[in-house]
């Protein structure tokens, strides 16, 4: 059968989440929740605050509360996450664009390639991404307050593919924690690890992963492997 039968399906768009994937930001993330826990008398280890980071912050800390028994309102668990914002934010002079972030970005872009940001962090946070990346302000980025529900639901990826007009299945998401590839999965789309955020390449491989990689600059220099048709 002539291939001119087949529909020409659209070139796969990327869909990338931010903290731990583009940007080197996950442990200022933890540092930020570990200060605002203990401001309300939580003491936690770092280590279990990061295995939930990717999560949507209500989420996130509706999981430890239930972990370590204790109790708050939603008013409470609202300041809780104002506290951790405002700690991120003073860490911000420490955080740093991952390695090949900028320049897969700007390659996507020349040949043509669809991609959005798609985050569980709130546009306060977020959008302060988007300089260090050398990004224009008009960025395709889907943050945490434009959905009613973040990471592991699917309602970032799909908003950012709406917001690309591309079918969720033609689209791959990119993320560095179990909580985006499960996301990926319930949107209907292919997922791909980074272990640029602290998760191993057998985590993210049992989450649905079926190409890790250790960062965006390895990404970059391995994109044959993605089936994406581009000139270089």
């Amino acid at each position: 059968m002539d291939d001119s039968t087949y529909p020409e399906l659209p070139t796969p768009a990327l869909l990338f989440d931010l903290d731990g994937t583009l940007i080197d930001s996950v442990y200022q993330h933890v540092i930020a929740w570990r200060s605002a826990l203990s401001s309300v008398g939580i003491d936690l280890s770092v280590w279990r605050i990061h295995r939930r980071i990717g999560m949507s912050g209500g989420l996130f800390v509706s999981a430890l509360l239930r972990e370590t028994g204790v109790s708050l309102t939603g008013d409470e668990i609202e300041e809780l996450q104002k506290i951790h914002a405002k700690a991120y934010l003073a860490q911000l002079g420490t955080v740093r664009p991952l390695p090949g972030a900028g320049d897969l970005l700007a390659l996507l872009t020349d040949e043509g390639v669809p991609w959005a940001i798609a985050t569980s962090g709130r546009a306060e946070t977020a959008r302060s991404a988007l300089g260090l990346l050398g990004l224009p302000e008009n960025t395709p980025m889907i943050t945490r307050d434009q959905v009613k529900h973040a990471k592991p639901n699917p309602d970032l990826f799909l908003a950012a593919a709406a917001r690309l007009n591309i079918d969720p299945r033609h689209t791959m998401v990119v993320g560095d924690s179990v909580w985006d590839l499960l996301a990926a999965r319930r949107a209907g789309s292919l997922g791909i690890g980074m272990m640029s955020g602290g998760y191993g390449r057998e985590e993210l491989e049992r989450a649905g992963a079926f190409r890790v990689y250790r960062d965006p600059l390895d990404m970059l220099t391995r994109l044959d492997e993605l089936g994406l048709r581009l000139a270089i």
